[in-house]
């Protein structure tokens, strides 16, 4: 082993080793079961943001580099506020970034931190699931700031909502290539407290379905529903389902979203959220756009749309799919457990009340 790789290994080593040992007592984790039910946890909403607010820039599932930090940075910095990155941004743990212990005390020093207002992530990637035990959520109640990011960040969304009762965002990460109507519906959201904000769905979205189906806006069943939003990434959606922290749906408008993976595994994911969940309980269905979830290969297969008609079609609740979210440019913000009103004939989301205070 060359004396750069060797060095490289032992401090790789010794932070696994050594950095649970020195993160301190309140970090300490509470028991999965004290966890509160949606039913009986106050909605907790984060102060709105504001130019010039200091946002925190994290990496709590797969590693990233030195280029996407500045990308990150310059783009917190194009939308007006400042960025802060976290002590372990750049380190590297298998795929991870960093140990779970590394990432938990940057997640909770942003927490502490009086200056940071926002706490971005800069990748999804894998990872955000081994926190999930490890997360004071009496520490996000008593600094209840606003969390942004999608994909493997589905986790901390749903384990947050869960168990602290904060909303939180399900948007663009900090190093996602920026659109003006992701912008424009970001900011929207958080800076901009409203009774009611009406999130149409993307134009430029709409074009692309010409030459690419998975864009096109499809009704299965028409209609209007209302009740929280609820949802994100469906395979951790999946993977969450029958643990302490599975998305509680009941009465929701649930909202599902996946990118790279063939028919099948979209049905087997759907399938065990509907068997442990059960979607006719769900006051509607929302899927966004799946970009390259079709066909592999040259054996059979069902089509993307086929798959999700298996789930969507038996239903009784409003059904939709190729809405403005998910691994694609042009997304809207979803606020986890805002309430929010489903329009199939006018295409639109509307939040029924601020996000933010």
């Amino acid at each position: 082993m060359h004396d750069l790789d060797r060095r490289r290994f032992n401090r790789l080593l010794a932070g696994a080793l050594l950095l649970p040992a020195a993160t301190d007592a309140a970090t300490a984790v509470p028991p999965a079961h004290r966890h509160l039910s949606r039913s009986m946890t106050p909605l907790i909403k984060p102060p709105r943001l504001r130019r010039g607010d200091l946002v925190g820039l994290v990496a709590p599932g797969g590693y990233t580099s030195d280029a996407s930090i500045q990308t990150a940075v310059q783009h917190i910095e194009a939308l007006g506020f400042r960025a802060r990155p976290g002590h372990y941004l750049r380190e590297v743990w298998g795929n991870y970034g960093g140990t779970v212990a590394a990432r938990i005390a940057d997640l909770h020093a942003m927490l502490r931190d009086p200056e940071v207002k926002a706490i971005w992530a800069i990748r999804g990637g894998s990872g955000c699931i081994s926190l999930l035990k490890h997360l004071d959520y009496a520490l996000i109640r008593r600094h209840p700031k606003v969390l942004l990011g999608y994909s493997d960040i589905t986790a901390l969304h749903l384990a947050i909502l869960r168990h602290a009762g904060l909303v939180s965002f399900h948007g663009p990460v900090a190093s996602s290539t920026p659109s003006d109507y992701s912008t424009e519906h970001l900011l929207a959201v958080l800076t901009e407290p409203r009774p009611s904000y009406t999130i149409p769905m993307s134009a430029e979205n709409a074009r692309r379905a010409i030459s690419e189906p998975q864009y096109a806006i499809r009704t299965v069943h028409g209609g209007v529903a209302t009740g929280p939003l609820v949802g994100g990434n469906l395979s951790l959606l999946s993977a969450l389902a029958g643990t302490p922290y599975a998305a509680d749906f009941r009465d929701s408008l649930l909202f599902i979203e996946e990118v790279n993976e063939e028919p099948y595994r979209i049905d087997r994911w759907m399938t065990q959220l509907d068997l442990s969940g059960g979607f006719e309980r769900a006051a509607a269905l929302i899927v966004g756009v799946c970009e390259n979830c079709g066909p592999q290969g040259d054996g059979p297969s069902l089509t993307l749309d086929e798959t999700l008609d298996l789930h969507l079609q038996p239903l009784n609740v409003p059904a939709v799919s190729g809405y403005s979210f998910g691994h694609i440019r042009n997304q809207c913000t979803l606020p986890l457990g805002v309430r929010a009103r489903l329009d199939t004939a006018a295409q639109t989301l509307t939040l029924l009340e601020p996000a933010v205070g």
